[in-house]
C-alpha cells in the first residue's frame, strides 16, 4: 500500500485532487450501465436515495433524467461538494452535503430507502485503519437504512474479500451480481450471467462456474437491511 493510497480517507487528498482535476469522474461504472441494477432494486422514484462519496460524478444526475425526484450527495471533501453545488443549484431533485460517511449523524435513523457507494467503501479499506473505517461505514449505512431498505455497493473486491466484512457489520440479506469492467461489442457471446440475475453465493465453487475463472469484474453487492439489523 503506498501513501497516496494510504491518504484515500482524508480530506485533504480529495480537496487536492479536485482543484487539480474538477472534470467529472465516474469510478468504476457510468449510470447508463448500472441503470437496470438501479431500476431493479429502487423501484419507485420517489424513494429517497443517498449516494455516498459522490465527488463528481454525472451518476446521481443520470439517476435524476433518468426519473429519480429524491438524489442526496455527500462526500468528505468540500471542494467538490462547493463545485456540485454550484453546478446543479438548478436542480432541485440534487442535494449535494459535506459529510464523512464514517459519521452521518446529521441524518435520522431510517431516513433513506437505498443507498448507493460506488467506490467509497473501497476507498477506506486502502486507508488508514481500514477495518475500523468500513465498519464504522457500514454501520452507519444500516442505521440510516429504513427496514427493508438497500446498500448497493459496486465494488472491485471479490466475495472472499468482501462478503466476511459485509456480513459481520451489519445484519443484511446479500445478492451478487457482477459486471464486466470494460464491456466489448461481443462480450455478450461469452458470458454465463445476466447483469440482473443473482449469482448463487455458496462455498460450492459455483460462483467461478459462472463467471470464469479469470473474469474482469465489477462486483455489484445489494444488501438488503433485516428488520434486526443493527
Amino acid at each position: 500500500m503506498n501513501t497516496q493510497t494510504q491518504a484515500y480517507g482524508e480530506p485533504w487528498y480529495w480537496d487536492n485532487r479536485y482543484t487539480q482535476d474538477p472534470g467529472p469522474f465516474d469510478w468504476y461504472q457510468k449510470y447508463p450501465s448500472l441503470s437496470p441494477i438501479i431500476r431493479l432494486y429502487i423501484p419507485h422514484h420517489h424513494h429517497r436515495v443517498l449516494v455516498v462519496g459522490c465527488g463528481n460524478s454525472a451518476f446521481s444526475e443520470g439517476m435524476v433524467d433518468d426519473g429519480y425526484e429524491d438524489v442526496v450527495n455527500i462526500d468528505i471533501s468540500s471542494v467538490v461538494i462547493e463545485a456540485m453545488q454550484k453546478k446543479y443549484s438548478n436542480r432541485p431533485h440534487l442535494k449535494y452535503i459535506k459529510m464523512d460517511v464514517r459519521d452521518m449523524s446529521t441524518f435520522e435513523t431510517g431516513s433513506f430507502d437505498a443507498v448507493i457507494d460506488k467506490g467509497t467503501l473501497d476507498s477506506l479499506l486502502c486507508g488508514y485503519n481500514s477495518q475500523q473505517n468500513a465498519t464504522k461505514m457500514l454501520e452507519e449505512v444500516s442505521r440510516i437504512l429504513k427496514d427493508k431498505g438497500v446498500y448497493i455497493l459496486i465494488t472491485y473486491g471479490s466475495p472472499v474479500y468482501r462478503l466476511h466484512l459485509l456480513r459481520e457489520s451489519c445484519s443484511w440479506t446479500i445478492k451478487l451480481h457482477v459486471i464486466e469492467k470494460l464491456p466489448s461489442a461481443d462480450s455478450s457471446e461469452h458470458r454465463n450471467w445476466d447483469l440482473t440475475s443473482p449469482i448463487l453465493l455458496d462455498d460450492g465453487g459455483s460462483f467461478e462456474t459462472v463467471v470464469g475463472k479469470n473474469a474482469d469484474l465489477h462486483y455489484i453487492y445489494v444488501c438488503t437491511k433485516d428488520k434486526s439489523g443493527r
